[in-house]
Order: structure tokens, then sequence, then C-alpha cells
């Protein structure tokens, strides 16, 4: 979501929270529907006639359409277009056309395998404010198609801050009596007296939204209206109800709600107090995940993921996650330890898809950047349409493992990254002490993602180092990182580009692992123009960060050395395809999904 100023946050008060089972507890109100059954539905799209329409939950669904606040500099029905040819613009990654977006939002899965991504976006300027939801999709999680702005603010103070999405496949809320993919969005909008909790519905497979009428489903409680966000939810089947966990931010608190229908939803518990609390909680998830080689058969476990913005370790933002058991009202971690989702600086308010099966492993797809630098980052300029701000990570395929020493942790890997694979720039299955260099200066992309793997190792014989330099041919910026394996260390340095400065940039990232007795040591990475992921061990560490040079990075060393006589190392490095420019014109302008916006519409909305 678009964050508060901390220091406005602090001056608000403190909401009065308890377990549900506490009579002092103030529950936050429900909005609901009318018992008759009648419902008054809007169509949200500022440029259809204000009309208002009463029918009934059993007739055939109608849209109508009512006003919202108009912006004439925000398009509905069309995307926006952008330029994707910028030396700073990723190739691989999901950034928005012009504006600035952070938060990933409403994440889903359609019923045709579509990935959908939505995200807090500002359309009318390069920096975080007039927040919308934007929207995306992709068939591989790569390639992205830009799409109408989803939904938009309903006056001018408003802002639609983060939230989810999920399908309706039994119509438990009475919006879709003739369809089993029916979408409903759930989100906080804010105006400056307090955050509400909100649902959209959608006829069309996301693409257009209706806000409902009954709105908001959940008021705040408590005395602390202005501090209470970001909803995520999920359908529990044991019990067959909705689950949302939501934040009270500054009161370091995560709200469990259950619903039987996505409109009337009771408050059943609190999570509270847990992990580095910074100065506010935001953006929690909530998600069952399998358990890889279980030690007492446990199958699947849930996962707690929160953030927290600012007071990271590192400053700024970050995200930690719990791991632990949920009964339907009520998350309870295993312990009260804190774990992060990545060891740099650059990683915020994942979101889990919805919609991926709890038996396969679950994916996200996570902002990269951080508050304390991402509005002047140079990658946009002052006016709108120089440039873009915000980018989002790979998706990142999870399950849980247990790790030496650590126990049960959160694994994280890119998720099907072969996908986009152009070219195999190098392969060598036995580099030895020895060195792979790869002049990847003709691949349009400029993407690169590579494997460094280490095999033959014995405990009583660790020694030995990877370690890999990106470089500029034209003006020795670099960016570098690599691994000790005796010391289980591992570390990214962007020091070395000069395109960016600021005091909270912070230049150097480590991580301490521990060798887990397999004989394998293992480190690979994605470099993507101006965002670097790393990953030790198939994903028992992450980095996600940022970096600015004044010129491409085109050349690339990894460098293995000092291993044992009996260790050996391979080393692939392949080049990644030139994903956005493969769908621009001859300007370089990506302009995406250009079909009528009455396509997009429902039928009924068409005939209005």
């Amino acid at each position: 979501m678009f964050c508060r100023s901390p220091v406005v946050a602090a001056t608000i008060g403190v909401v009065a929270l308890a377990t549900a089972q506490d009579s002092s507890f103030t529950s936050p109100q429900n909005s609901t529907s009318s018992s008759s059954g009648i419902k008054t539905i809007s169509f949200g799209h500022s440029d259809l006639p204000a009309t208002t329409q009463t029918i009934t939950a059993t007739d055939s669904v109608v849209v109508v359409p009512s006003s919202t606040y108009s912006q004439s500099d925000v398009p509905t029905g069309t995307p926006l277009s952008g330029d994707y040819t910028g030396a700073l613009r990723p190739q691989v990654h999901f950034s928005p056309p012009i504006g600035f977006e952070n938060d990933p939002n409403g994440m889903f899965v359609d019923d045709e395998g579509l990935y959908h991504l939505y995200y807090q976006y500002n359309p009318t300027a390069n920096v975080a404010g007039n927040q919308h939801w934007g929207h995306a999709t992709s068939m591989d999680l790569y390639t992205w198609t830009n799409q109408p702005i989803a939904l938009f603010p309903g006056g001018p103070t408003e802002g639609i801050f983060s939230g989810s999405a999920v399908v309706d496949v039994n119509n438990t809320s009475g919006f879709f009596p003739n369809q089993t993919n029916g979408v409903v969005a759930i989100y906080t909008v804010n105006v400056p007296e307090n955050q509400t909790q909100h649902i959209a519905y959608s006829y069309d497979n996301g693409y257009s939204f209706i806000k409902y009428e009954g709105n908001p489903v959940i008021a705040p409680g408590g005395t602390n209206p202005e501090q209470f966000r970001d909803p995520k939810v999920i359908w529990y089947e044991p019990t067959k109800r909705w689950v949302m966990v939501v934040a009270y931010p500054i009161d370091f608190a995560v709200g469990i709600f259950t619903s039987p229908n996505l409109i009337d939803w009771e408050a059943t518990s609190n999570f509270t107090n847990h992990g580095i609390t910074g100065l506010q909680y935001e953006c929690p998830n909530m998600v069952e995940m399998r358990v890889e080689n279980s030690t007492n058969g446990e199958e699947s476990k849930y996962v707690m993921l929160l953030s927290i913005n600012p007071g990271a370790p590192l400053g700024g933002s970050i995200s930690q996650y719990f791991i632990g058991t949920f009964n339907g009202t009520h998350f309870e971690a295993d312990d009260s330890r804190t774990r992060l989702t990545d060891f740099a600086k650059d990683n915020y308010a994942g979101q889990f898809f919805y919609g991926i099966p709890a038996d396969q492993d679950q994916v996200t797809i996570d902002w990269a950047s951080n508050w304390q630098y991402t509005n002047i980052v140079p990658t946009a300029g002052e006016e709108l349409g120089d440039g873009f701000r915000g980018v989002q990570t790979v998706p990142r395929g999870h399950y849980l493992k247990e790790l030496p020493r650590q126990g049960l942790s959160l694994m994280s890997y890119p998720h099907g990254i072969m996908t986009p694979v152009e070219t195999e720039l190098a392969v060598n299955n036995d580099v030895g002490n020895g060195a792979v260099f790869v002049d990847y200066s003709s691949l349009e992309s400029k993407a690169i993602y590579f494997e460094a793997n280490v095999t033959g190792l014995t405990s009583d014989s660790l020694q030995g180092s990877i370690s890999f330099t990106f470089q500029s041919s034209v003006s020795g910026e670099s960016i570098s990182g690599g691994t000790f394996i005796s010391s289980g260390d591992v570390w990214l340095d962007r020091s070395g580009t000069s395109a960016f400065q600021s005091p909270y940039f912070n230049e150097k990232f480590s991580y301490t692992g521990l060798y887990d007795g397999e004989g394998s040591w293992r480190i690979s990475g994605i470099i993507d123009r101006s965002i670097i992921e790393l990953f030790l061990n198939g994903g028992e560490a992450a980095a996600t960060s940022v970096f600015f040079p004044t010129q491409p990075l085109d050349f690339m060393i990894l460098r293995i050395a000092d291993l044992n006589e009996n260790a050996t190392a391979s080393v692939s490095v392949w080049g990644l395809e030139a994903a956005w420019l493969s769908q621009a014109n001859a300007n370089g302008t990506v302009v995406g999904n250009t079909t009528e916006s009455s396509d997009l519409m429902p039928r009924a909305a068409r005939l209005l």
C-alpha cells in the first residue's frame, strides 16, 4: 500500500486490540447487504453516465454504471503506453508504462491459467500518491501485457490502497448467479479520516470492476480508524469460509476475519507483537505451504508474511515471515524467531497468487524498491512520461524446508526462470579453479541468468569461493557478489555504479548460510539492466537489489577459486529475452492491450 507518514501516524492514537473473545475489543463494524436480497450495483468507469438501477440477486445480473471521480488525464478502458527502451528499464521484470508503482495487489490465476497482477499505481506522477490499481496479465509471469487501470479512486481525497482478489467459484457472494469465474477484489479505501475495507466484483475475468454499493464491508473499530489496511483473503476449505488477514499498522497486529460470502465479516482473532516491529506493520499474507522432507510428518504448514516500514535493520522497508498453524480463526506461530525474506534492501510487500493449490509451490511477486529512496531513483525525470518508477521482482516459487541449525525455513527461487531464456551464452561443466568470461553487449535485453555449482565437497574440506562481476565496457562501472563456501557467507556489492547517490542507498549486503552435508554449494542470479536478484543453494537465501549505472553493464566475469582437489565446478550463463521490447513499436513504445474497451466489458454494460 501507499504508506502514511509514520510521523503523522504516531499522533493518531492506539487501536484497542484484543482477541475476539475479549469483550473489551471493539470489533470493526460490518456493512451488509439487504436481507431481502435486493442489491444496487455500480459500474466503476468514470467516463460512463450516472444512472442507477435496483435488481434482485436472483435476476440475471445487469451492470449499472454510476459516476465516480473523473480525472481527465487518467484514461478508462484503455491501457497507458510507455517507452521501454531506456537503459535502466528491466526487460524480464514487470514495470509500469509510465508513472509510479509500488505494492503488487490482487494477484490471482484465472481458470485459463492466465496470471493477473494488479499493483499500487499513480498514473499521474512519478512519485507515490493518487493511488489506483494498475493491471497486467501474463501466461508465463515474464511476458506481461499492460491492461487498462482496474480500480479508480472515488474522489480527489480518496486512494485505492493495497488488497487482494479471489475467484468466487461457488458464488458465495451472490454476485455471480450465472458463472463460476467471477472475481472479487478486496481492498482498502484511504481517505483523510479513516481506512476501510471495500469490495468490487468483476464479470469479465478481472478487467473491469463494479464497486459494491454496500461498501465498506469492514469499518475500523477501536480508536485508530486511520490505520487499518491491506486485506489479503484466502478460502479455508475445512470451514468453507473466506479468511482475511489485515493490518493494524501502528499497533503491530494482524486482524483475522472470516466470512461466508465476502460481504459479512466477523473478527475472530489478532496475531500480535511478533518479530521486528519497526514503526508499522503492513501487507500481511497468509498461505498454506508444502513442507519438503518433513522431520515430523507434517506435509504442510501455514506461513504468515508481514512487511514493516520504516524500521528495517538496513533501514526503510523489509518483509519477514512466520511459520505456524491455522485452525480457521487463529494463526499460531511455531516460535518467536524473526526470519527475513531477503537479505538486501529492495524487497517489500510481496503477495502470494490466489488459486495455486497448496500441494504446489506457492508463488509471490514482490515490490523491488525501498521507501527510503523510491521516489527519487533515476529511472524517471520530473515530468510524467519521462521514464517510470517502481519494478516488481521476478516470480518466486516457495516451499518450506529444514535447514541446518535454522530449522524450517522459507525457500525462495526464481519460478520458471528458463521460460524467458533466449540463448545459451556459456556452459562449462569443469571450470576447476578458473574463470568464465561472457561478453553480452550484443544481447538486446542486457538481461542474464547464471548458475554456478560446486560439487564434491566434504565437511572437512569446504574451502573455495565463487565470485562474479557484471561490468560496463564503456564506463567501467560494475556490480559484484559471491560466496565463501567454508564460512557460508554470500555477499552483494552495488557500490560500483554511480548514477544515483543517497545516504540511504546502502552499498553492500551479506548473509551467512550453513553447509548441509550434501556435498554441493550453489549460487545463481538474474541481472536485468537495473536490478539483480541473487539466490543461494536453490533458495535458502535471496537478495534483491536495484542499482543504477550511467552506462549499460554488458560484460560478465565469474571466478571459481581455492577449491579442494576433489571438488569440481560447473557454470552456465543464459541470455534472457527482451520481453518488453518484443512488444514495442518502431519508437520503442509498448501500447498494451489495444482491444476495444467495449470488448473487455460484459455485454450488459455495453447495452446501457
